[in-house]
């Protein structure tokens, strides 16, 4: 990983940090890649890593009577799993990725120990880290939205 670049142009996530906090980030921050059709992590498995997508895409599925079913698709410039922050620290979805993917990966148990010895360090981290939920959970509630208009409108009986 290129140090002068991670500080000097970062990723979309990270834009508005300090420099502090990027040098904290980019100590622990390794490229991974992901061929497509890989998993990057199953349900229920221990969230180990945060990720900063750089290139590619992300599927995330949830199981449904013995299906997978596609929840969102995570892509270049987003941020991949929250779940290494909340005890139990556990995936609550799969992961796979759908096309080739490089990221950026931090190791959780260490992000977690930055967070608490710096406080800034945490709450600048918490605050990125609260905007990306709201955005998801709107993201997730437009789709709950038409999936009922949809559902609602394939049941209406003709002429109805």
């Amino acid at each position: 990983m290129n140090y002068d670049d991670f500080l000097h142009h970062p990723h979309p996530f990270l834009t508005g940090m300090c420099e502090s906090h990027l040098r904290l980030l980019a100590n622990n921050a390794r490229q991974v890649h992901f061929p497509a059709g890989s998993r990057v992590f199953h349900e229920g498995d221990h969230a180990e890593n945060f990720y900063l997508i750089l290139r590619g895409k992300v599927v995330l599925q949830a199981h449904s009577a013995g299906h997978s079913v596609p929840i969102q698709t995570i892509g270049s410039g987003e941020v991949l799993g929250w779940s290494w922050l909340f005890p139990p620290y556990c995936w609550h979805f799969d992961a796979q990725a759908e096309q080739d993917t490089d990221a950026l990966s931090f190791p959780a148990s260490q992000l977690r120990d930055d967070c608490e010895i710096d406080k800034t360090f945490g709450y600048a981290l918490m605050k990125q880290i609260a905007e990306l939920l709201i955005h998801r959970l709107q993201a997730t509630r437009l789709k709950l939205v038409e999936a009922h208009k949809i559902e609602h409108h394939v049941a209406r009986p003709i002429g109805g």
